[in-house]
Order: structure tokens, then sequence, then C-alpha cells
């Protein structure tokens, strides 16, 4: 059975039910199910046109279902004539799917789920299982979500940096259980980028492939986390290096800046330096500037002190810290970091103990923790 075959086919299928005249929620329930008797029936007999085989079965199901409901009778005028066989449409309505599973309705929590869901053919347990919540608490979520789409119609355009959104944050999510949640992020997001021709679908590609490409050397073989300037870049994939690079030049080329494709070019200058030192600090400062011109983000602002103290020293780095919110998230542990640089050893271990505190994650405050403890021995030594 190719699992892979029919997770790119469902999206599809499911864009054919609604074009017909499904609500959202029964069509999706009905993809489920065809999805269901495909994983049944196809290893002993699979069909010659597997989407027309979905499509068909699906619709079906629909109509059962239905029929089925009394409290839903008026439906009866789209459904009484059902289409006969053969070849399904090919129509691809998968980018519609994305903007209604972004709809600005939905809590990005939901958006993300229900995206997972429709356009990545995934289950219910195994999103449940990526974001460590109970398959009930997730089909709840799921079920909210569908409900709330279901009276929207493909007739009007949806804002993309909204989808864009909604897979940065599956990206951002990595790996957890059996579902590889950056892998599923940068699959989705190619196949936006071949039903859509905008560079920001570009730029968030490139930025997820360059990431990825640091993956392996990104955790030390105990699990703990390795910084960037300490990681073995010999284990860093240059083929998904080189292909985001060339995705994001192709973007940039189109003269239509936008934030995926400047975190992007942040991106690629690191994967360009051979080594931590060579790294074109200068360059990275200037393109946080324009992504600070672009988000007004503090979290970029925060990003860039960092660059800054690379590029002009930590004093200059401090500098541009002290402009900003002392208790946006990271905030002392940049301060420790440029601390350090500056020699003030004793502050810098205090602050990278009260980083650790505030760590999102138990790997990056025992990460923090040890930076504080390594600091402190110094200072005994």
């Amino acid at each position: 059975m190719d699992e892979a075959l029919l997770r790119s086919l469902t999206p599809r299928v499911l864009a054919i039910l609604v074009r017909r005249g499904a609500d959202f929620a029964a069509a999706e329930d009905a993809v489920q199910d065809a999805l269901i008797e495909a994983l049944r029936t196809w290893p002993a007999d699979p069909p010659r046109d597997p989407k027309g085989w979905l499509v068909t079965v699906a619709w079906r199901k629909f109509l059962d279902a239905t029929r089925a409901d009394t409290a839903r009778r008026r439906r009866e005028d789209l459904v009484d004539e059902e289409p006969p066989p053969g070849p399904a449409p090919d129509v691809d309505d998968t980018l519609q799917l994305y903007f209604l599973c972004a709809h600005p309705s939905l809590t990005p929590s939901s958006a993300v789920a229900l995206t997972l869901r429709a356009v990545g053919g995934l289950t219910t347990r195994q999103i449940a299982h990526a974001y460590l919540v109970p398959e009930a608490t997730m089909a709840q979520r799921i079920s909210r979500a569908k409900r709330t789409v279901s009276g929207v119609r493909f007739d009007h355009p949806g804002d993309v940096a909204v989808v864009l959104r909604v897979l940065y944050l599956v990206f951002n999510e990595g790996y957890s259980g059996d579902i590889d949640l950056a892998a599923e992020a940068i699959r989705l997001t190619r196949q936006l980028a071949a039903a859509i021709d905008h560079p920001e679908v570009s730029g968030l590609l490139a930025l997820m492939l360059l990431h990825h490409a640091r993956r392996a050397a990104r955790t030390a073989p105990d699990g703990s986390l390795v910084p960037l300037a300490e990681q073995d870049r010999g284990r860093w994939d240059t083929a998904s290096i080189a292909e985001g690079v060339q995705i994001l030049q192709t973007a940039l080329a189109r003269d239509r800046l936008g934030e995926f494709q400047a975190q992007a070019a942040i991106a690629a200058l690191h994967a360009d330096a051979p080594t931590a030192e060579e790294t074109d600090w200068v360059q990275i400062v200037e393109w946080y500037d324009e992504l600070a011109r672009l988000t007004d983000s503090p979290v970029v602002r925060l990003n860039r002190a960092v660059a800054v103290g690379e590029a002009d020293g930590p004093r200059a780095g401090l500098a541009a810290l002290a402009a900003l919110d002392e208790s946006l998230p990271r905030y002392a542990a940049v301060a420790a970091y440029l601390h350090e640089r500056d020699g003030d050893l004793t502050t810098a271990a205090r602050l990278y103990a009260e980083a650790a505190q505030k760590a999102p994650n138990l790997a990056e405050r025992d990460h923090l923790t040890r930076q504080a403890a390594r600091l402190n021995a110094r200072r005994r030594g």
C-alpha cells in the first residue's frame, strides 16, 4: 500500500467533493471513510485510477451519510444525481484547501491541526501523537475547526500570509512521535509552491530547507543541544543547502522581498560560512535590518542584537539589547551570551541561570544550566 500516494491524493479528493456541493465537515468525513476502504481493499485489488476510485467512493459515502440524516433533507437537491463513474476531473483545488484550513476565524492550533488532517492526509491519532495530546482532545479540536469552516465557500481569494504562517508553525514543531512535522511542513510547502507562484512561498520553502539541513548537527549523541557555532558543519546536508539557496536566489530576483525571504537570506549566510569564524555578520546585520523593517518584531530585534554583537563587538550588541523589553523570550540568554563575550563572567553566569528557569523546553533548560555551571567553574578556578 502506497501511503504517500494516498496522502498526496487526499486534498484533491476533498476539494472535488466540496466543489460538488458537500460542506467541508461532511466531505472530510467521507474522504476519511474512503481512505479506510482503500487501505482495506487496495492491497488485493489496486485500482487503475486511484484518484477516480477515491472520488467515487468518497462521494458515495457522502451521499449515504447525507440521505441518512433526516435533519439535512434540504441537501437532496444537491445530491439526487450521482456523477457517472470515470476518470476524476484533472482540476486541483488543493490551493483553496490551504486557504480554507488557514481561515482567519480559526485559532493557530486549530488551523495547524486541520491543515495536517485535510491537506496533509494525517490521521487524528498521528496528529495527536505529534503534538503530545490525547487523541480525543485532538479529535475535538479538528471537529470544531471543520464546523467553523463548513460554511466557507471557495469563491474568495485566500490570504497567502496566513497559510505560510500555519506551515511555519508546523515546521517549528520539528519532530515528535512517528510523524516528522518538519519534513511534513517541507512536503506541504513544496506542494503549495507547485500550486502558486509567489516569492514568499519560495522564501519559506528555502528557509525550511536551510534550517532542516543543519538538523543532524543540532544535538549531541546524549541529546543535548549544540549551538550553531559549535556544530560539525560536515554533518550539514549540502544538497538541501544548495537547493534552498537556489530557490532563494530565484525568489529574491523578483524584487518582492518578504519576511521569509529575508529570514532565508540570513540562514543562507550561516550555511555559506565554512566555519563559524568566517560568518559574514556584517551582511547578516543588514538582513536583520531589512527583516525588522518588514515585521517590526521585537524578537527580530533581539536576534539582531546578537548579530550586532558579533559584527561590532559585545558592547555594541549590549547597547542594541538595552533598547528592548527584558520580558522578551530568550532576552536573558542573549544578555548572558553578550556579557560573557564582554568578559563579565559573574553577570553572564547569573543571567544563564535566570534564562534556564524561563526555558520553554527541557533541552534548552539543560543547555543554559550547563552554561551557567561552566562559567561558575571558571570563576572559581
